[in-house]
């Protein structure tokens, strides 16, 4: 039987979430399945992986093909590299404590990464918060100026006295 893993779509509408599962090719998208491995929530930032990597790798041991999104989310949480580098180990051009170091090396390296995403992510909303703040504060502050304006009393504008008398004296000749 040609098995797939791929998504089985769950949520509300304009709000998707994801099973991983393992199906029979010739199931229907979310019909039936032979088993669950995980879960995929794209409505996060970043999106929510739950995956149970055994599985997922003895799935894809036996054969399983991942469609594009699943081998997204596989490829992600390192499943395609650890199959690689068993499969490296089974050819024999590296023992199993080398290729656990490789993996753990990676691994690491992914998280990092993952860690600075969401670090950056939160650092970009803490300042674009303050900065919508400030903006508030501003605008706060220039309509109380104008209502002050607005309610001060208005002084009376005096007419200028003319400087110069005006010729009264005429020369008469």
């Amino acid at each position: 039987m040609a098995t797939k893993i791929r998504l089985q779509r769950h949520g509300k509408k304009g709000r998707p979430f994801y099973h991983l599962v393992v199906a029979d090719a010739r199931a229907p998208r979310d019909g039936k399945f032979i088993e669950r491995i995980g879960s995929y929530n794209p409505n996060t930032n970043p999106a929510t992986i739950v995956l149970d990597f055994e599985k997922a790798l003895d799935w894809m041991n036996k054969g399983a093909q991942p469609t594009d999104t699943a081998r997204t989310i596989l490829s992600d949480k390192g499943v395609l590299y650890k199959k690689h580098l068993l499969g490296g180990v089974k050819k024999g051009a590296f023992d199993e404590a080398a290729a656990d170091a490789k993996f753990a090396a990676w691994n690491d390296a992914n998280d990092a990464k993952t860690a600075g995403k969401k670090d950056g992510l939160a650092s970009s909303k803490a300042e674009a918060k303050k900065t919508a703040l400030a903006a508030e504060a501003k605008k706060k502050a220039d309509k109380a100026a104008a209502i002050a304006a607005k309610n001060a009393p208005v002084a009376e504008e005096t007419p200028a006295e003319e400087t110069e008398a005006p010729a009264t004296e005429e020369t008469e000749g």
